[in-house]
């Protein structure tokens, strides 16, 4: 007989800095994996990733587009989610909270300040600290992630559990493997 789990309901910042984290593992740039979670209202707006743009080649297929020793060939997770916004059409950044594994750069930091993001969430600084001062200095709420042990714990079970398959009797016919 299996032992039920004890349910752990994370806070926002937990639940939507996982979510960037996941949203990383999507990028074409094996220079920094970085991911962002759009958020207005306790809702997703959009996400992003570092990479190409639509319809071009990726850094994992076709190398790195260095230039002065950045890559120039992707797009950064933090545009590339205010980006998919703007393509969707269906609501505004302003108002919005960021969440992004990686401090944003000085480019990207312009683009949050031109489209009314409130908040920003950073899980950690990537080169550039100023970055931050810029933010605060155009009136935009910067918070660092605090990372959260018990919360971690349970992404590693959720990750780690079998989906229960339930199948019933007559509705659908699949075949079902036991564990042995």
């Amino acid at each position: 007989m299996s032992e039920e789990r004890k349910h752990y309901r994370p806070s926002w910042d937990d639940y939507f800095m996982a979510i960037a984290k996941i949203v990383a593992s999507r990028g074409t740039c094996d220079r920094l994996y970085a991911g962002t979670v759009l958020v207005k209202n306790k809702r997703i707006i959009s996400t992003g990733y570092n990479g190409s743009p639509p319809n071009l080649p990726h850094c994992d297929d076709v190398g790195h587009l260095l230039e002065e020793g950045h890559c120039v060939r992707t797009i950064h997770g933090e545009h590339n989610a205010l980006l998919q916004a703007a393509v969707q059409g269906s609501t505004s950044t302003v108002g919005s909270t960021l969440y992004t594994k990686y401090g944003p750069c000085i480019h990207c930091v312009k683009y949050i300040i031109a489209c009314g993001v409130k908040r920003v969430v950073i899980g950690e600084i990537y080169r550039n600290e100023k970055s931050v001062d810029i933010l605060k200095e155009a009136g935009v709420e910067v918070d660092f992630y605090q990372e959260n042990p018990e919360w971690n714990e349970e992404v590693l079970k959720i990750f780690s559990e079998k989906i229960p398959v339930r199948v019933n009797e007559g509705e659908i016919e699949m075949e079902v493997k036991k564990d042995e």
